[in-house]
């Protein structure tokens, strides 16, 4: 089996989501990266370093500059007479893109893959992540995203992979970038950091979280995440949200202030390695899942364990 993956970059890097949808390729066969974009020759030299990537194909075009869903998907339709499936990451661009290009091949498509269990047999989440579905694809060609904590990341040397050019239809006019409003910060992208600080709606406003969380998130080179009940509640931007609607993290610590627990919560950092909890409430369904639990009052310890570290 032969398997393209989509490369997620900015036409400057590949973003480690990547390397993790080549770890779950590599188990399904030969793994090819497509590297669609503008300018992005040194994002395809990288992709062919990467451990395990047998070639790399090169579509370097202004139309896909931006990685438009609706320009991209013809491209890769366009290459997939050579292969037996697709894969994606399970990110914003490989959620709007895959599904388009599992229609045009007229294929089911197999969502937020967390294990490959055979040539076309597959488990994913279900229920917000409380039960674990075994799916089956039977169509001829396989279009797959996949989680991306789920998979170890691919080491990204000793590859020596040949890069390829292709060429596709370019714009197809259905779409256009107008612009992006980009948040920078300092701490460590939320979906790749090592330590994840969470606060939840208990922080009672924007403020006092901004005054509890970022300086503990300092000392720890954190970064900040928060539940979606605070998100909703405007303490935070959206780009904060942890969770089934929010974003996926498995980091080797992850710290949950006043924090409940609930289900959609729970499904976005369950996998993290080590889970520390501190919420007053005893019976808060977050001591479930937490390796370590404080019951107390968030506004008194926080402060303390920050000043201890």
């Amino acid at each position: 089996m032969t398997v393209l993956v989509y490369a997620e970059h900015d036409n400057a890097a590949l973003k480690d989501a990547t390397l993790a949808a080549v770890t779950a390729a590599s188990k399904l066969g030969e793994v090819h990266v497509l590297v669609a974009g503008s300018g992005c020759a040194g994002v395809a030299a990288a992709a062919a370093q990467v451990a395990g990537v047998a070639k790399v194909l090169l579509a370097d075009d202004a139309a896909y500059a931006h990685q438009l869903a609706e320009n991209a998907a013809p491209l890769i339709v366009g290459l997939m007479g050579g292969y037996d499936a697709f894969v994606a990451p399970a990110t914003t661009t490989g959620k709007n893109l895959a599904p388009r290009v599992a229609a045009l091949l007229d294929v089911m498509q197999v969502s937020d893959v967390l294990s490959i269990e055979g040539p076309k047999t597959f488990t994913r989440p279900i229920y917000a992540g409380n039960a674990i579905a075994t799916v089956e694809s039977g169509d001829a060609k396989l279009v797959l995203t996949v989680r991306g904590t789920a998979f170890a990341k691919a080491a990204a040397s000793g590859g020596s992979a040949p890069v390829e050019p292709v060429s596709g239809a370019g714009d197809a006019g259905l779409s256009s970038f107008v612009g992006a409003e980009i948040a920078r910060s300092e701490r460590p992208e939320l979906t790749s950091a090592k330590v994840v600080v969470s606060g939840g709606r208990a922080l009672k406003d924007g403020a006092t979280f901004h005054q509890l969380i970022e300086p503990l998130a300092d000392k720890l080179g954190a970064a900040i995440g928060a539940s979606r009940a605070a998100v909703d509640a405007g303490f935070v931007p959206n780009d904060y949200q942890v969770g089934q609607t929010g974003k996926i993290v498995a980091p080797e610590l992850y710290i949950a202030i006043g924090i409940s627990g609930a289900i959609q919560h729970l499904a976005g950092m369950k996998d993290s390695k080590t889970i520390v909890a501190i919420n007053k409430d005893p019976d808060a369904p977050i001591f479930a899942v937490a390796d370590l639990g404080l019951v107390g009052d968030l506004f008194q310890i926080v402060p303390e364990l920050t000043g201890k570290l």
